[in-house]
């Protein structure tokens, strides 16, 4: 009997930032709101079922859009209500979600502008296919 196999490889179209600060999540995109001229606008939590025994867990949600690139970009925080978004980087507090296209240039300005804010730690782009729980990032 011959046996076929699937490989399925999930698709990460996004652009990923780390950004670690002890601001609250409405506070930090209220910053990035004002130095970096963005919308962030609160969206109902994310909900993730990280544990199949447990219920789901929620995470803060902000969102922007610009219509000129239809880009998307989303503030999630990484810890939630009964976990980490994920684990792997207890010590990042919020992620930058980009999805949709932006340019190498613009990505760097970008970290480099959101270390900027005096209230952020730290910012830096990470590659989403490296961590082990990429999938609850797929929303």
């Amino acid at each position: 009997m011959n046996r076929k196999f699937l490989k399925f490889e999930i698709d990460l179209d996004f652009v990923l930032i780390a950004v670690t600060t002890s601001l609250k999540d409405y506070r930090i995109c209220y910053l990035i709101n004002k130095h970096l001229n963005f919308n962030f606008i609160k969206q109902p939590d994310l909900e993730v079922d990280i544990q199949q025994q447990t219920g789901p867990v929620y995470f803060s949600l902000y969102h922007d859009n610009w219509e000129a690139s239809e880009t998307d970009f989303y503030v999630i925080a990484n810890k939630g209500s009964d976990g980490y978004l994920v684990p792997e980087m207890r010590k990042t507090d919020y992620f930058l979600m980009i999805k949709n296209y932006i340019d190498d240039e613009e990505l760097d300005k970008l970290v480099f502008s959101l270390n900027k804010i005096p209230e952020i730690v730290a910012a830096v782009k990470i590659d989403p296919k490296k961590l082990k729980s990429r999938e609850n990032l797929l929303f």
